[in-house]
This record gives C-alpha cells, sequence and structure tokens, in this order.
C-alpha cells in the first residue's frame, strides 16, 4: 500500500500527499501506551493520536485528521490481524475528539488526542452492536450524554468548525488570539435540536467580550450583518467595552433563520419587532 499510495510506514496515520486519502491503522499493541482505540456501544470509533512521549498535539498525522474535510481527504480504517495482515474495516468520519490523560511509552502523564469518528458506509462490519441498536451515520445520535456530569458530545467539532469558517479569526473584531475565542451558538444549545446545535451556521466565533454580550442578547445582528445594541446596555458601557456601531458580521444565508430568533430575544423589544 505504501509503495503505491506513499505515506509514513512507521505511524497509525498515514496521510498520503499524492492522493486524497489517509490510511489509519489500529491494533492492539499499542493499548500498554494508552492506545487504546474501538468502537463505543453508540457506534462510534474511538481512536487514540499519534506521539510515543510527551503531550500529543496538532501536528502531523494528528493535524491530517483533524482537518481531512477541509483538505478533501478520505480516511480509510485498517486493523491489525497479524503476521502483518490488515483487514480493510470501513471509511469513516471524523465527527469530534476530546482531550484526556494517558500515559506515554515512558510512563509519565500525559495529554493525549482521543478522535471520535463515525462509519461513513454504516456497514456491520464495521461495529459491533445490538441488533436492537440504531446509529445516526451524519451526526452524533444525541448531542449530550449524561455520567458523572453532562458532556455536550460534538463541541469540539463545533469550534472546529468555527475555526476554518472565520480563519482563526473573532467574526467581528477579528481578533486572532485563538486561545481565547468561544464558539458561541447564536440559538443557545439548551433550545436547539440536536441537528442545530452542531450545523456550523448556527454558530460564530466570538472574542470574550462580543461573546459575553451576545450570549446575554444586549447585542445582536442584522441580515445585513450590521450591528444591533439593545437597551440593556448603557452608552457608557458600551463604549468602555470598545463597542461601536460600525461593527459587523459576514452573515451566510444559512445564519439568518438562527439570527432571526437570537433578535426575538433581544433586549430592545420595540426595535427588535421593527425588523423582523
Amino acid at each position: 500500500m505504501h509503495d503505491n499510495y506513499g505515506g509514513n510506514r512507521q505511524g497509525g496515520i498515514s496521510n498520503c500527499a499524492n492522493h486524497p486519502f489517509i490510511f489509519v491503522f489500529t491494533g492492539k499493541a499499542g493499548k500498554s501506551h494508552g492506545y487504546e482505540d474501538g468502537w463505543s456501544e453508540d457506534g462510534y470509533f474511538l481512536y487514540t493520536g499519534e506521539e510515543q512521549n510527551g503531550d500529543m498535539t496538532f501536528t502531523k498525522g494528528n493535524k491530517a485528521l483533524l482537518n481531512h474535510e477541509l483538505n478533501n481527504k478520505k480516511l480509510y480504517l485498517f486493523e491489525n490481524q497479524n503476521k502483518g495482515q490488515w483487514k480493510f474495516i470501513d471509511e469513516i468520519r471524523l465527527i469530534d475528539y476530546t482531550i484526556f490523560d494517558t500515559p506515554d511509552t515512558k510512563g509519565n502523564q500525559r495529554e493525549g488526542i482521543k478522535f471520535k469518528f463515525m462509519s461513513v458506509s454504516g456497514s456491520p462490519a464495521s461495529i459491533k452492536l445490538n441488533k436492537s441498536k440504531t446509529r445516526n451515520i451524519n451526526i452524533p445520535g444525541s448531542t449530550e450524554r449524561v455520567g458523572l456530569v453532562t458532556s455536550r458530545v460534538g463541541q469540539g467539532f463545533f469550534r472546529k468548525q468555527l475555526i476554518d469558517k472565520w480563519n482563526s479569526k473573532c467574526s467581528v473584531t477579528s481578533c486572532s488570539i485563538i486561545e481565547i475565542l468561544i464558539a458561541s451558538h447564536i440559538v443557545p444549545w439548551s433550545e436547539a435540536t440536536d441537528y442545530e446545535r452542531l450545523d456550523v451556521d448556527n454558530g460564530v466565533l466570538l472574542s470574550p467580550t462580543i461573546d459575553a454580550l451576545f450570549d446575554k442578547h444586549l447585542i445582536s445582528f442584522k441580515d445585513d450583518g450590521s450591528i444591533i445594541i439593545g437597551d440593556g446596555i448603557s452608552k457608557e458601557d458600551i463604549n468602555l467595552l470598545g463597542v461601536s456601531n460600525n461593527m459587523r458580521i459576514e452573515v451566510s444565508k444559512g445564519m439568518k433563520k438562527y439570527l432571526a430568533r437570537h433578535r426575538a430575544m433581544l433586549s430592545n423589544n420595540d426595535f427588535n419587532k421593527s425588523i423582523i
């Protein structure tokens, strides 16, 4: 395979430079070092990123997996059988990732990356589930799961999509400090459907101050992208926060239905009614 398509013979992630796909290899050999992969009960494939020592980062193979759709790369999963034999399992697609604690090859604790993939084909050969279980082959079947805490499934993927869409900059201020930018929902998580929670059109990438105002419905945006400042915030505070009437965002067609619902909750109800 590597002779024909290129890629890295040594790692589990083989990005074929001259072809539109990436080979992902999995097996049981890396379990002792935290590389435990497999299918979850709800039918998703969990895969540990690469890097033997130190914290895993989004470089090399990990970066290739993270950006595979942006780069128009398909992912093909292979499982180790024995004696150098590999079995093709399925085409997979990234939907989320998490950061977790795991030992490296020296036994030192470090941050690892756990990718969450779904089967593209939905082939029964790709998953081991009870016959009673059903799978959603487009987005996670549920965007919340309850354990010791409630976790929001897909949030990492949602943030990645917004970072790509807004070119790693705040959609209003153009601030490019990616570490502080917030993946903000237009229609709040608590009021959105599973589809809407992960729809990139239901999100904007915002700097903390703008996000706080937007989240509390103290500001909103018209369909042409111009800012609306509600009556719930004084002109003095607006000036202190560095917000101006000239601020705007680029509004895509898919965002308009979400912004209409956001404006309906704006503190300036009289002005709001005049624009909807």
